[in-house]
């Protein structure tokens, strides 16, 4: 407990008690109001002279009675005060007193009350109060911070429990499930596990940084808060003891006769230190901290577990990649932090010297720019803290595992070709930064999986390195894991995984059972060279209902034929695909099967002009088989293994036989044009529901990449595939 002689500090012993400080302050800045009133209503006066000067003291001294006890010592005191009067009521007093005994009139005298006295006191008060309110802003921010980090608690606990569930889920499909599923489900049972460990590691990491987090609001947010507003206070009332030293020097001034009555007030205004109101009010009101208690991990319902990292292989791996990238956060962070305390040291100096008067700028503004400094220092400081103390909790139960790891040097990237994750072997789909590479080797993975990739980077490796390294990590992504049932396992020992002769199903529809050269499958580089198809693997499988399309072949894997130059020859011809029946005077009926001469070729309207007979006239492109001009040599290529039936929804389309009814006509000519698109490189079809083209080739688009790496495009009135990479629109 502080003792008279000695100021107190609100912070260090009030602690966590902001609201009735606020409170207490408030009711100081409030009462300044009431005190430049007074000057107001005693100008006034003082121009009625001491009659009624004598009631007007008597009036303000009711008032002070009534509020002696919220004044002193707040609206709840923990301690009644009795009798006592704070050290400014009792000043207070003594002027009341004082003023009674005067009665002189001085007109000029209650002019400058008015002036130099009441107006000053009123501005102060309103920056006071807007200093005030900015403190009360800044503890509802550390509140809102607090209770984030209890709702990101109690957020993260929630996924350790649907992890905790999936577990179980996952372990009573496994039991349920069939001989010949059963290796699946229990290889997707023991990955939930991983998943679930790793959450929890996540969880207990959480509960470490929110504790901190609570250990920094109530022992040293909310006291560095208090002793501001012990500050604010303090300097309210080091302030109205200046204008109340300036109206009882006009007292002096032009009541000369009344030089004993103001020689005693001057000699009783300096007795009310500013520390005086505070240290009685902190006698009144000291309470019991109440921080709350430390959190603990609570195990979920479903799954019985205690407080301990798990620490297996797997989720080494995790913690190494974590511990990593949170050592390397904890030095910039730390350089951070000192720089912003060291502004908001450098603002807080100004402060003091505006107090001081030796700056002329707003205190109030000052003050805005300190908590807008501070709430950018506590956001660095919140990262420094999370990462500090998942650090220290890391390295407390499984040592410092980032000793010798070889970090992948990862950069976030969007893939413009299909990719496969490295790790998991699935696709890393997303418009925009959804995956990483490796800048060194090539390791490519998703998003979701940067933190489970093993810190085993080989280094920066040449091509045909990364290359090879590609391919065997593709190969080992690929493999299903098997649980091994013969060999024994614990509960504490995960049961050993074996790969097998199998080949795993690929997304958006790409069937196992596809005959084409997996490495079309795997994400080839351009200028990677094509792999020899695989010995397809001996085994029964169920028919599939529907025959998939594998990803169509990167462009480059194939070498472009020669150009062939243009020779003269006759008039382009072509064949009518269904009746048409002339809609205008610029249109021509043409019927099916009927041979045409081409005078104008599509120009993007969708429809073309020919010649039939003796007529001219415009019919829809779509309406119209357009035989070649010449029929080059086909291009040298490489092997590659025949298409596979595709079943996209135009291959289907296509293939209809027996319907003669013409497709939709494209608006007419100076409406809105077709989408068209360009082949950027060669190809040759592989089955008859694909394109062959060659660069510069053009088609109209009718759907554009559904996912599986194919657009489905059209010509000649023929709706076909051609890969999606290959083409762009003009």
């Amino acid at each position: 407990m502080a003792t008279q002689d000695v100021p107190p500090h609100f912070g260090a012993e009030l602690k966590d008690a902001f609201k009735p400080v606020n409170h207490w302050v408030s009711h100081g800045i409030s009462w300044l109001d009431e005190i430049q009133q007074f000057y107001r209503e005693r100008s006034a006066i003082e121009k009625e002279y001491a009659a009624k000067l004598t009631g007007l003291c008597k009036k303000y001294s009711d008032r002070k009675a009534k509020k002696i006890s919220t004044l002193s010592v707040g609206d709840t005191p923990t301690m009644t005060p009795g009798s006592l009067e704070s050290a400014s009521l009792t000043t207070w007093t003594t002027q009341l007193t004082a003023v009674e005994a005067h009665a002189a009139e001085r007109d000029q005298y209650a002019t400058d009350l008015v002036v130099q006295v009441a107006e000053p006191m009123k501005q102060s008060a309103t920056q006071y109060e807007e200093l005030r309110k900015c403190h009360v802003d800044f503890y509802g921010k550390l509140e809102k911070e607090r209770d984030a980090s209890y709702n990101d608690l109690k957020k993260m606990k929630g996924k350790y429990d649907g992890a905790c569930q999936e577990v179980e889920t996952r372990r009573k499909k496994m039991e349920s499930s069939f001989d010949h599923n059963k290796p699946k489900s229990q290889a997707a049972y023991q990955q939930q596990i991983l998943e679930m460990n790793n959450v929890k590691n996540t969880y207990l990491i959480t509960i470490n940084v929110t504790n901190k987090l609570k250990e920094r609001f109530y022992h040293e947010y909310v006291p560095e808060l208090l002793d501001g507003l012990q500050d604010l206070n303090e300097t309210r009332v080091t302030k109205l003891n200046s204008l109340w030293s300036l109206a009882v020097q006009l007292d002096k001034t032009y009541l000369s006769r009344s030089m004993d009555h103001m020689s005693k007030l001057l000699t009783e205004i300096p007795r009310n230190l500013p520390h005086l109101d505070s240290l009685m009010f902190v006698r009144h009101n000291a309470t019991q901290s109440t921080e709350p208690p430390n959190l603990t991990f609570e195990p979920s319902p479903v799954w019985h577990d205690d407080d301990a990292l798990i620490t297996d292989e797997s989720a080494k791996v995790f913690l190494r990649n974590l511990l990593s990238k949170s050592k390397t956060q904890v030095r910039d962070l730390r350089v951070e932090a000192d720089e912003k305390r060291r502004d908001v040291d450098g603002v807080r100096r100004v402060r003091q010297n505006v107090q001081q008067g030796k700056d002329t700028r707003s205190e109030v503004e000052v003050v805005r720019s300190i908590f807008l400094l501070q709430g950018t220092l506590h956001d660095v400081e919140r990262k420094k803290l999370t990462v500090e103390v998942e650090t220290a909790t890391v390295m407390s139960a499984v040592g410092d595992l980032s000793l010798g790891a070889r970090n992948h040097n990862f950069k976030s990237q969007t893939f413009k070709i299909p990719t496969n994750c490295d790790l998991c072997g699935e696709r890393i789909w997303g418009l925009s930064a959804k995956g990483f590479d490796c800048r060194d080797c090539g390791y490519t993975c998703h998003s979701k999986c940067e933190m489970k990739v093993p810190a085993e980077c080989p280094g920066e490796l040449s091509k045909e390195d990364r290359k090879k390294a590609k391919a065997e990590r593709q190969e080992h992504a690929s493999a299903t894991p098997v649980v091994d049932l013969e060999s024994p396992s614990t509960s504490s020992v995960a049961p050993s995984l074996t790969r097998q002769n199998t080949m795993n199903s690929l997304s958006s529809g790409y069937a196992a059972s596809a005959q084409r050269s997996m490495s079309n499958v795997g994400a080839l580089t351009p200028g990677e060279p094509a792999s020899p198809a695989p010995a397809p693997i001996q085994e029964t499988k169920p028919p599939a209902a529907k025959r998939g399309r594998v990803l169509a072949p990167p462009p480059t894997q194939y070498i472009p034929p020669p150009p062939v130059a243009d020779s003269p020859g006759p008039t382009q011809r072509g064949k009518m695909v269904y009746d048409y029946q002339a809609g205008g005077p610029d249109e021509v009926t043409v019927q099916e099967g009927e041979s045409i001469s081409i005078i104008e070729p599509d120009d993007g309207s969708g429809w073309i002009k020919v010649r039939v007979g003796s007529q001219e006239g415009l019919v829809p492109a779509s309406y119209v088989d357009v035989a070649p001009m010449s029929s080059p040599m086909p291009a040298p290529h490489l092997d590659r293994p025949d298409s596979v039936y595709s079943n996209s929804s135009a291959s289907l389309a296509s293939s209809a036989i027996g319907k003669k009814v013409g497709p939709a006509v494209a608006p007419r000519r100076g409406a809105k044009k077709l989408k068209y698109v360009e082949a950027l490189y060669d190809y040759e079809a592989r089955s008859d529901m694909e394109w062959s083209m060659t660069e510069g080739d053009r088609f109209v688009l009718i759907n554009r990449d559904t996912g599986d790496g194919w657009a489905d495009v059209e010509r000649g009135g023929a709706t076909k595939s051609v890969p999606a990479n290959y083409i762009q629109e003009v």
